[in-house]
């Protein structure tokens, strides 16, 4: 039980962090000043040109003054949005079409490096302004520019080089405290101990979890997770069944299939903002195929998945409250922002596993993520959950992207296919 001083003292020092945002707003002021200087320069270049006095150096220190300002513009943007999402608060832009690709992956680390990097490239477009108008430039500002912009390059180097290993470094902090809080006990039910010690679920008698074998990386040109020991790690630990990538997906085969959706889950943004997927359609449509992609993908992002099949839970939700122990459960599972529930529909479960069901979709609702795979669509989750399933659909889909699939089984069309050859 926390101290209820401490908290509220850590409560107020963490509200200090709005005391930022009027210097972001600030910030936005600035920019505005930079859009007038803009098409001041901009005005001056077209006034120029057409009164014919404009030499040909002039326009081009011209442009470079113009793209000067643009980049500069740039560098405001990533501090003001990205600045503003990594100290302040979260601005809630998942998901919208026009949400800049840096921002789905921001931290401070990688805040750093692309800074680093605009000011390399404002760095640049002074120097090769310094040598345009060299005539007019002394050889001891040349000199002093080229040291300052190699300075850039050098200190933008280092900070790239030291960025990944500190992002490695917290990752595996993050998992070593998950680990660090749970009993023996937990981490045989989380995946990572042999099976012998998971404890039995008296309750139903469901098939007890697989585990998956690590799968082997295909060649590094063909899969750049490969190319992450971080990522691959984490790969090994999510217990998939088998490697498979959204690049292989056969888009032509289901006959409705949303193809942009998809692509935009892709980028694992859903797993940042806590949001579900739900992937509805008959068997050997490749539900499993596409969650085991986003779960790839959100591995690569550096999330922790966790796979397994509706009646592994099942058994694992029954083991641990079997021991007196799902809470704990239920908490252990939290250091995984995406778990896959793969194959809902083909076994029904009785009450007390609906109700488990229930007690881990309630327990991750706004919290953390979900991908579920089901046979038929969420109307009927009551042939599968009883009366849990229009309080445990309600949660799911509450926030959430739910993915029809409509075809004919993959399997059965290639089998058909190969007898008729």
């Amino acid at each position: 039980m926390q101290n209820t001083p401490t908290t509220t003292l850590g409560y107020a020092l963490f509200a200090t962090r709005w005391l930022q945002a009027p210097l972001y707003f600030g910030l936005v002021a600035a920019q505005g000043v930079y859009v007038y200087k803009f098409f001041k320069e901009l005005w001056t270049l077209i006034l120029m040109c057409v009164s014919g006095h404009a030499t040909e150096t002039y326009v081009m220190l011209a442009v470079l003054k113009l793209v000067d300002v643009v980049m500069i513009a740039n560098l405001l943007i990533m501090v003001i949005v990205g600045g503003y999402e990594t100290f302040v608060s979260r601005i809630g832009l998942q998901g919208h079409r026009d949400q800049p690709e840096w921002l789905s992956h921001v931290n401070s680390n990688v805040l750093k490096v692309k800074l680093a990097t605009a000011i390399v490239g404002i760095s640049s477009v002074h120097l090769l302004q310094m040598f345009v108008d060299v005539h007019h430039t002394s050889h001891h500002a040349l000199l002093w520019g080229t040291v300052i912009h190699m300075a850039f390059i050098v200190s933008a180097a280092i900070l790239a080089y030291m960025s990944g290993p500190m992002a490695a470094q917290s990752d595996r902090g993050h998992a070593d405290r998950s680990a660090a809080g749970r009993s023996p006990g937990d981490a045989s039910r989380t995946g990572h101990a042999p099976e012998e010690h998971q404890p039995e679920a008296p309750a139903v008698a469901l098939p007890a979890p697989r585990r998956a074998e690590p799968v082997a990386a295909p060649p590094l040109a063909r899969d750049p997770l490969a190319r992450d020991a971080d990522a691959e790690a984490r790969i090994r630990a999510a217990g998939f069944p088998a490697r498979k990538l959204l690049e292989d997906f056969d888009q032509n085969h289901p006959r409705r299939f949303d193809h942009e959706t998809v692509a935009r889950l892709g980028k694992a943004d859903f797993v940042t903002a806590r949001r579900n997927v739900v992937f509805v359609g008959p068997p050997g449509t490749g539900k499993t195929h596409l969650a085991v992609a986003l779960g790839l993908r959100a591995c690569q992002a550096g999330h922790r998945v966790l796979f397994a099949t509706a009646a592994e839970w099942a058994a694992r939700l029954s083991g641990a409250r079997a021991a007196g122990r799902l809470d704990e459960e239920l908490a252990a599972l939290d250091a995984h922002p995406l778990l896959i529930v793969d194959e809902v529909g083909y076994t029904p479960f009785d009450a007390a596993t609906a109700a488990l069901f229930f007690q881990l979709v309630a327990h991750r609702y706004e919290r953390a993520s979900l991908i579920v795979t089901s046979d038929r669509p969420l109307g009927r989750w009551d042939e599968v959950f009883g009366a849990s399933a229009p309080a445990l659909t309600d949660r799911l889909a509450h926030h959430a992207e739910l993915v029809r699939l409509d075809g004919d089984s993959y399997r059965t069309r290639r089998t058909t296919s190969a007898w008729a050859e």
